[in-house]
């Protein structure tokens, strides 16, 4: 068997799959499954992104790889309002969703067995299974202390407002991050699919200003309009930052065939160039946060970071599976904290993506 076989055959088994018992037993609920799970939106897709869509359909050719003119532009500006870029100086790149993105990257960026990936403790899995893709070694820290002087480090991911606990990281820690990996030509990513998602916290971009020192040399900015445009059935996301790098990726992906389809990509720029549809799925969610929160605190859950975002890292300070089993037993399904790490285990997740309805029906649940 060949390394790259050994890799394919070595990845952990597909988390949510191991979630089928507990989502059986949910489902006998009288009243039907509240799944709180896995955070697929739920609410219609905007008309005009729709319409968008519906224009862009006679596309008989190949679309370019790097997306439209028009789509770049509406990216470098939309990074520009949101993450403080310079619209004229950022690199920006679509891609197929940010999943893609994630589980390709160290493999576009030429990492391998010599290389070390660092993510967060406590992240989203596919940061780890794109290492392993790789063949890049995996280290989980939360801190550069706890990296310690590793030369074979080539990347560090940094997540922020973080999927699955929504902790937002200040400026000046994103500022350290940067300029640690400078000094050693580490490259940062930075996933910010909840960028626009503050509550209690405002997150910042790693290309901003402040983070940044004005200069996108060694970062990458992950996007996705999934939950901002419920736009996770388009699969449409986009990178931006460092112009090199994003040139690296565009000259891969060329010859890999990783392509936004046209219609997609119309939409998109309808999607980036609207924030009214935006505010009106925002304030969705924070009416569900505002239903959901005081039922878990009234049932006994103590509720870490989850200050930005759109899930509640919960625990009942027991395993996280005796915790899925009980909520499951009451008709609702959560995410265990061991998808997103060791470090998850006395921890469940909650996602508020859910109808008005399906929240409502949680929270009395909770309540009984």
């Amino acid at each position: 068997m060949g390394a790259a076989a050994s890799r394919i055959n070595g990845l952990p088994d597909f988390p949510w799959d191991l979630l089928a018992p507990a989502k059986v037993v949910a489902g006998r609920h009288p009243d039907g499954i509240v799944d709180l799970s896995i955070g697929t939106p739920v609410d219609p897709v905007p008309e005009l992104i729709r319409d968008a869509l519906s224009a862009g359909t006679n596309a008989p050719g190949y679309p370019l790889t790097a997306g439209t003119a028009a789509l770049r532009a509406a990216i470098a500006d939309w990074a520009g309002r949101n993450c403080g870029a310079d619209p004229a100086g950022v690199g920006v790149l679509p891609t197929i969703g940010s999943k893609e993105l994630v589980a390709w990257l160290p493999t576009l960026l030429g990492l391998g067995p010599d290389d070390v990936v660092v993510i967060p403790e406590v992240c989203y899995p596919t940061y780890e299974v794109g290492a392993r893709l790789a063949g890049a070694t995996v280290v989980r820290a939360d801190s550069l202390t706890a990296i310690g002087p590793n030369p074979r480090v080539r990347m560090i991911w940094v997540n922020s407002p973080s999927n699955p606990t929504g902790r937002v990281l200040p400026a000046a820690h994103l500022r350290k991050v940067v300029d640690w990996a400078r000094e050693r030509g580490v490259v940062v990513v930075s996933d910010e699919c909840y960028l626009t998602l503050g509550w209690e916290s405002s997150p910042v971009s790693v290309l901003a200003p402040e983070v940044s020192g004005g200069s996108y040399d060694g970062l990458l900015a992950v996007h996705s309009l999934s939950k901002r445009s419920n736009l996770a059935g388009y699969r449409a996301g986009f990178v931006a930052g460092d112009p090199a790098l994003v040139d690296r990726l565009l000259a891969v992906r060329k010859h890999a065939g990783m392509i936004v389809p046209e219609p997609v990509q119309t939409a998109m720029v309808a999607s980036l160039s609207d924030e009214t549809h935006v505010a009106e799925q925002r304030d969705r969610y924070a009416a569900r946060r505002e239903v959901l929160r005081p039922a878990l605190q009234r049932a006994g859950f103590t509720l870490s970071h989850s200050t930005a975002g759109l899930y509640f890292w919960a625990t009942r300070d027991e395993d996280c599976w005796a915790t899925v089993d009980w909520l499951a037993a009451r008709g609702i399904l959560v995410a265990p904290g061991t998808f997103y790490g060791p470090s998850g285990s006395r921890h469940v997740r909650f996602a508020v993506t859910a109808t008005d309805e399906r929240i409502a029906a949680a929270a009395e649940r909770l309540a009984g």
